[in-house]
């Protein structure tokens, strides 16, 4: 393969170039890079060259940059949702954004120019030195000598380097290039100044994001709300996106104290959009109450199944998210919920270990029937085999019409049903790495047939796959993209099945598997832990933050 070839940067820096070639190759160089110097001596140029080859695709591993954030009129919080997006993951703020760079230890170089020009430099020069708490990361920093951020960063183990000094220029081909520079350069036109009304939802759906997100920040009042709702989902509002696409998620993001009249006004301005809101439950909220964060999400029998962070299980109204009780004991560490036909509720926890609850609102059996049914039942006979199989590995967890469904840490996803009241099991491997995630549905094949079996499952290594027991999985992945996946539901609407994804990025699809195929897509703007469907055909979306109920426009 020929390499790619590099061309000279502008005004002499061949030796600064060279230099910052060679400080990216070396594992033993401190892993900051302060690039200073005076006004104009060329600090933004030579970082432009370096981030223009460096993002080239098919550039050497040692000379990637994998994000960059012009910082003239940008703060953290929008650094970060910027550098998130070119990352591959999702970060509402940057301490969330650190968090994900340290989960993922490949090696990650971002360049972050123009420092001094940022609108809060000191909270910038933070979420760089958070950023480089995690060993992988390698930053370079553009700012002025004569700045504080430039003397903060300089302090901490770092290599410098002023182009102001010499040694960084060659004299002949700086005079060659200043001979051949316009003499009249043009002074850069200053940012937009337009006055933006934060107190109406149709302004800021329209207006450039970036501007309203700062003028957020800089404000001291709530807007009715939105100023809250748009903080929240900023991560998702920021990206490219028609007005109505970003009324649907600043809709999602709305808290209960918002004026009233926001909710409807947003959902006219969102007519055309893939989406409706049907409703939303976000921190804080107190009429229904916020159901905690929804860690993992199922949905049975016009209830929704959530468990929260701390492993406690609710029941809520699948039309409005009204609490219906909960389970009486929490299972620690929650990741996985599914609930069966029966109103068991099964639960695996962080241990790799499953767990049944009764759910308070199921049906018990009394008199006769209840002694005439103390045996083990074919969900109990499931459990057992899988507990026997799996001791303790489990990481995905999947339930539908009597076949249970686990995914371990090779990749390999087991599936349990029962034959002639004897418990059968299937196995393949689909992923390389963890199975993060699995959804089951059966498909009809006619009126009177038991119909198909058919699992999802989402993998660490970026693809959802389909696999129905007892045959071969489809060669080729349903789905594959460049991050993991974190969250799977599937089941069957009147309208045919459905299957949802979500993406480490924050990135949820919605696919129809019919002959059309539509994907429909929704960003809430915040990592993605949980999904359910409904058979109404909703889809419901779990986040830190928000719990929302989506409906297909």
């Amino acid at each position: 393969m020929t390499e790619l070839q590099w061309s000279r940067p502008a005004a002499g820096r061949e030796p600064a170039a060279a230099a910052l070639l060679a400080w990216l190759a070396d594992a033993e160089a401190p892993r900051l890079c302060v690039v200073t110097g005076s006004a104009g001596s060329g600090k933004s140029g030579l970082l432009a060259w370096l981030i223009a080859h460096g993002t080239r695709e098919g550039v050497q591993r040692e000379r990637r940059v994998h994000g960059f954030v012009p910082l003239a009129g940008q703060t953290a919080l929008t650094a970060a949702w910027t550098l998130a997006e070119q990352l591959s993951v999702a970060a509402r703020t940057p301490g969330e954004l650190a968090a994900a760079l340290a989960a993922d230890k490949r090696r990650t170089v971002i360049v972050l120019p123009e420092l001094h020009a940022a609108e809060d430099p000191g909270h910038v020069t933070e979420l760089a030195l958070l950023l480089l708490e995690s060993t992988h990361v390698r930053l370079i920093v553009e700012a002025r000598s004569d700045t504080t951020e430039a003397q903060t960063l300089s302090a901490a183990h770092s290599a410098v380097m002023d182009l102001d000094q010499a040694q960084w220029t060659d004299p002949e081909r700086y005079a060659t290039w200043a001979a051949t520079r316009p003499t009249d350069r043009q002074t850069a036109p200053e940012g937009p100044t337009d006055d933006i009304d934060l107190d109406d939802p149709a302004a800021v759906c329209a207006a450039d994001p970036w501007q309203v997100s700062i003028r957020y920040e800089r404000s001291g009042d709530g807007h009715g709300g939105l100023r809250a709702a748009w903080l929240r989902a900023g991560a998702s509002l920021t990206r490219e996106q028609t007005p109505a696409d970003r009324a649907v998620v600043l809709q999602a993001a709305l808290g209960d104290d918002a004026d009233p009249r926001l909710p409807e006004r947003l959902a006219d301005l969102a007519a055309g959009s893939a989406w409706q809101v049907v409703w939303r439950r976000v921190r804080g909220d107190v009429r229904p109450p916020w159901p905690g964060p929804a860690r993992a999400l199922s949905s049975a029998r016009g209830a929704l199944i959530v468990a929260d962070h701390q492993g406690t299980v609710r029941l809520l109204a699948e039309t409005d998210a009204s609490p219906l009780g909960r389970l009486p004991e929490p299972v620690h560490q929650a990741r996985a919920v599914a609930a069966t036909p029966e109103g068991d509720v099964l639960v695996l926890d962080a241990q790799g270990n499953l767990h049944t609850r009764r759910s308070p609102s199921a049906p018990r059996a009394t008199g006769l029937s209840a002694l005439l049914d103390d045996g083990p039942t074919p969900l109990d006979r499931l459990l057992e085999a899988a507990r026997a199989r799996l001791a303790g590995s489990a990481k995905a967890l999947a339930f539908s019409d009597e076949l249970l469904t686990i995914g371990d840490a090779t990749g390999r996803v087991h599936a349990f049903t029962e034959a002639d009241a004897e418990p059968s099991s299937f196995a393949v491997r689909l992923h390389e790495g963890e199975v993060a995630a699995l959804a089951a549905l059966r498909l009809t094949v006619s009126e009177d047939g038991p119909g198909i079996p058919l699992i999802y499952s989402g993998g660490d290594d970026g693809t959802v796959r389909a696999w129905s027991p007892a045959a071969e999985p489809l060669a080729s992945p349903v789905r594959s993209r460049p991050c993991p996946v974190t969250a799977l539901a599937a089941t069957t609407t009147d309208a045919g099945p459905v299957l949802a994804i979500g993406w480490a990025d924050g990135l949820v699809e919605h696919h129809t598997l019919d002959e059309d195929g539509m994907v429909r897509t929704y960003w809430p703007g915040a990592p993605v832990h949980s999904l359910a469907l409904t058979g109404a055909g909703t889809l419901l979306v779990g986040t830190d933050e928000t719990l929302v109920c989506l409906r297909p426009a």
